[in-house]
């Protein structure tokens, strides 16, 4: 397999070393080859292409300037990374971008030795440049490069400004290169995002004043698409030692002139017309609602009602649809940036003074905030609602973003409260309840992708069930085994009972995964001889471990199975052909239950 022969410059590009060898007349030619082939992919194939369409020039010099992969690079977050893969030996593997066996579309390490550290998250690359570059002095390997893409909306984290502190302490040879194009996912916000705004290229402003004195040697800002001025740079900045700081302004989506006029939409903008560039229509009429849809509406309703609540969201506006929110209430709602510590804390005080905080986070973001969870609001127990998107798999995305470790995470801190609703009617009639909750912090877990009511708009949206209660509901009748899910997974169970008629399956749907119903497990573990939870988060210390514990606890002498995410990352692909994988999906279950029926 190989780039297609339209294609006549990269199709030569098997590695750097092939770039090496090219002229300055021929690099504006290849970043054109190489947006043209992102294109022919993603177009189909979706993906992240506004950061990859802003770096195509910065790439191209980077490995023309540098000796990769004896030089470290790091992509910082890694969603920048496509041009990257497609001039690292991965021309053809493009093709298979984001696919069940595919690469990734984040840098692996495992995939290739050019991808130095695995870049999922933001804000870690300061932290693992530093890292290789003092066991390169250790090792006394003067002469290695160290360099971290950094992209503003990451710079604003706390643990980049724990490495810069390091950093510029030191004679360590780590070189962050900020590519400031004014975008996270939205648009940057903040103090740091407003001093940026004061720089540019033409106007002498620059961040000199700001980290010189910190020990780095800082570049005045230099347009990153101007390639001659790039490599200029790099050629003369690679000869020097120490903590270098460069500043790039680039463009999210250039050469895509619709992704720069809407760098939103098109931050990841599912399939579109290859030669328009318009993004493929949703007849969202004839759909059921995005379960993030349903809660940014939901938590509009209630605030129109109760004036106390607030609305919290780390840099994910658009992603959470707290966006919504936020139109309605702008001096209620708080985007924080990419900070999830502070989001969490920032809501334990909003809390300690009386509001309601909704605080919307992933649920793979989430984990970046595991201490504050336990120390600033479990331990004093603080009543804010973390509502956690993208619980479950994420599809494409893959292992960096899947949300299956909330429930174990979560199960280990007392005073917690989580909830995982079956459909997006539940979730908006969780989302009613949480305000009246106290004693602690409550998590409402729910996944990425829409529900299963085409109606809601008009049958449910804004209509809550104040008598709602969190007693587990049975939704199949059977006398010999027990299946108990939790959250949307349950849909998947209900498919496969629906395929064995007559059966002698019970199946409840448990909302509430912590606390458990004592009473209601006790008459169930007398009326079952085997019991099977499903749920779609890590067997180990999940839902089903915990109704094995208490199973423990109550000498249950009957089986317990529990189905769930094994012991292992799993990789990008489709929700479907991840659920597959791990015997969540229908036709997995369907013929589990068949076998259990059978023994």
């Amino acid at each position: 397999m190989s780039v297609h022969p339209m294609y006549p410059i990269l199709s030569q590009m098997e590695s750097p070393a092939n770039l090496r060898t090219l002229s300055l007349y021929d690099l504006p030619f290849l970043a054109r080859e190489i947006r043209e082939y992102m294109l022919d992919i993603l177009s189909e194939k979706e993906g992240h292409l506004g950061a990859s369409f802003g770096v195509v020039e910065l790439t191209i010099a980077l490995h023309y300037c540098l000796n990769t992969p004896t030089d470290k690079l790091v992509w910082d977050v890694g969603h920048q990374c496509y041009a990257h893969k497609i001039l690292t030996e991965r021309s053809a593997q493009f093709k298979q971008l984001r696919e069940w066996s595919g690469i990734s579309g984040f840098p692996k390490r495992s995939e290739s030795p050019f991808d130095a550290f695995g870049t999922g998250h933001s804000s870690t690359s300061l932290s693992a440049i530093l890292g290789m570059a003092l066991g390169a002095q250790i090792n006394q390997q003067f002469q290695r490069q160290h360099i971290a893409v950094i992209g503003d909306a990451s710079f604003a984290s706390g643990m980049v400004w724990e490495a810069l502190n390091q950093a510029g302490n030191s004679t360590a040879n780590c070189w962050v290169i900020l590519n400031d194009n004014g975008m996270s996912i939205d648009q940057s916000v903040g103090a740091w995002a407003n001093l940026l705004q004061k720089t540019s290229i033409d106007s002498g402003k620059s961040l000199k004043t700001w980290f010189e004195p910190l020990g780095f040697r800082v570049s005045e800002p230099i347009d990153g698409h101007d390639l001659p001025a790039l490599i200029a740079h790099f050629n003369d900045w690679k000869t020097y030692d120490g903590p270098r700081f460069t500043h790039i302004k680039t463009t999210k989506g250039k050469g895509l002139s619709l992704a720069e006029m809407d760098q939103v939409r098109y931050h990841a903008p599912g399939k579109f017309d290859r030669k328009t560039g318009l993004v493929n229509p949703i007849h969202s009429v004839e759909l059921p609602p995005k379960y993030q849809d349903v809660f940014g509406h939901t938590l509009v309703h209630l605030a129109n009602n109760n004036k106390k609540i607030v609305g919290i969201t780390p840099a994910m506006p658009s992603g959470s649809s707290m966006g919504i929110f936020m139109k309605a209430f702008p001096e209620r709602a708080f985007d924080v940036g990419i900070a999830e510590p502070h989001a969490v804390t920032l809501a334990g005080g909003l809390a300690s003074d009386g509001f309601t905080v909704y605080c919307s986070i992933y649920s793979t973001f989430l984990q970046r905030a595991y201490d504050q969870l336990i120390h600033d609001i479990a331990l004093q127990e603080l009543p804010v609602i973390f509502c956690i998107d993208r619980a479950g798999f994420v599809g494409e995305d893959g292992a960096t973003h899947h949300g299956i470790f909330d429930i174990a995470f979560l199960n280990t801190i007392p005073n917690v409260t989580i909830w995982a609703p079956f459909d997006e009617y539940e979730l908006q009639d969780m989302l009613y309840a949480a305000q009246f909750h106290t004693g602690g912090p409550l998590a409402i877990r729910y996944p990425r992708g829409r529900g299963i009511h085409p109606a809601w708009e008009v049958e449910k949206k804004g209509r809550f069930e104040k008598e709602f209660n969190l007693n587990s509901k049975k939704l199949a009748i059977g006398s010999k085994i027990a299946v108990m899910s939790t959250g949307v997974i349950g849909q998947e169970v209900q498919k496969a009972l629906n395929n064995l008629p007559n059966c002698a399956i019970s199946h409840y749907h448990v909302g509430q995964i912590k606390p458990l119903d004592h009473i209601f497990w006790a008459f169930k573990f007398k009326e079952y001889n085997t019991i099977v939870t499903v749920e779609e988060g890590s067997m180990i210390g999940g839902f089903g471990s915990a109704i094995a514990h208490l199973a423990s606890e109550l000498a249950y002498k009957g089986t317990i199975i529990i189905k769930g995410v094994p012991d292992v990352f799993i990789e990008q692909g489709t929700i479907q052909e991840q659920r597959s994988f791990c015997r969540l999906d229908a036709d997995s279950l369907q013929i589990d239950f068949e076998i259990l029926l059978n023994h």
